[in-house]
This record gives structure tokens, sequence and C-alpha cells, in this order.
């Protein structure tokens, strides 16, 4: 694959009927469940789970989405999402990239950014990332 940056967390996407809408490709709304799902499974082999964020009391919750969609998806395709965790400040916020590709051709269909600011769960209001934050997410920064 041709990624924008090196060692990528790759989440493996297949196109589902559920997942067409009336123009016959992916809808829009469902490249937004993958992110979700590509960001949550970087996390999670990060050992910042659900479970984690609750026993914290944090979250890293999205507050902007950027998103260019460049080519359709269409229903079984086999796609691959990959994200890299780009900045942060080690205290409130953390940038996202993703990038899917279609294997079959090499086509990417979707670039984004995704902002995240850490939360209280508890309250929803801004809070520093707690130091498992800081270490789990901080090894995962690519420049």
């Amino acid at each position: 694959m041709k990624w924008d940056l090196q060692n990528p967390f790759i989440d493996h996407v297949l196109v589902q009927p559920e997942d067409i809408d009336e123009l016959g490709h992916a809808n829009n709304a469902v490249y937004v469940r993958w992110l979700e799902r590509c960001a949550w499974q970087h996390s999670q082999s990060l050992g910042l789970g659900l479970p984690e964020y609750q026993q914290l009391n944090r979250a890293m919750v999205v507050v902007r989405h950027e998103i260019d969609y460049l080519a359709a998806a269409y229903v079984d395709e086999q796609l691959q999402m990959a994200t890299w965790i780009v900045s942060w400040d080690s205290k409130l916020r953390m940038t996202r990239r993703f990038q899917l590709i279609r294997p079959d051709d090499g086509v990417t269909l979707l670039r984004a950014h995704t902002t995240f600011a850490c939360v209280e769960l508890s309250s929803g209001r801004p809070r520093r990332m707690p130091a498992e934050f800081v270490e789990g997410y901080g090894q995962a920064i690519v420049a």
C-alpha cells in the first residue's frame, strides 16, 4: 500500500449491504463510523480501551473531523483504514490522521484529520490527560 505516513495502524473493512445508500455506494456517515472504529481499535492496541477510560474517569472525545471523500466504496469491497497519531500537547488535545485505501487498485478513498480532547467522564468537562494516556498515546506519535 502507498500510505501517506509510515507504520500505520490498520483496520480491515468489508463494505456491507447496509453501508450502501440510495446512490449505490457507501454512505458518507458510514465512513465516519469506520474512522471511529479504527481509532478505538488503535487505542485498545495501546492498552487504552473502554475499561481503562472508565477506571481513569477520562476519555478522548472527538471535537472536530475534517474529511476529504476522494472516491466511492461499493458493497463487498475489502478496504483498509489506516490511522496515525500525528500531534498532541500531552495535556488536552490529540490529532489523528486517517487514510482509507482499496487494496485491489491502490486508490485512496478518503483522507481525514480528527482532533480529540481529553474529558472527565463523570462531568464531561475538559481535563488533563492522566499519566496512562501520556504513556500509551505518547508511544504512538508519528513525526
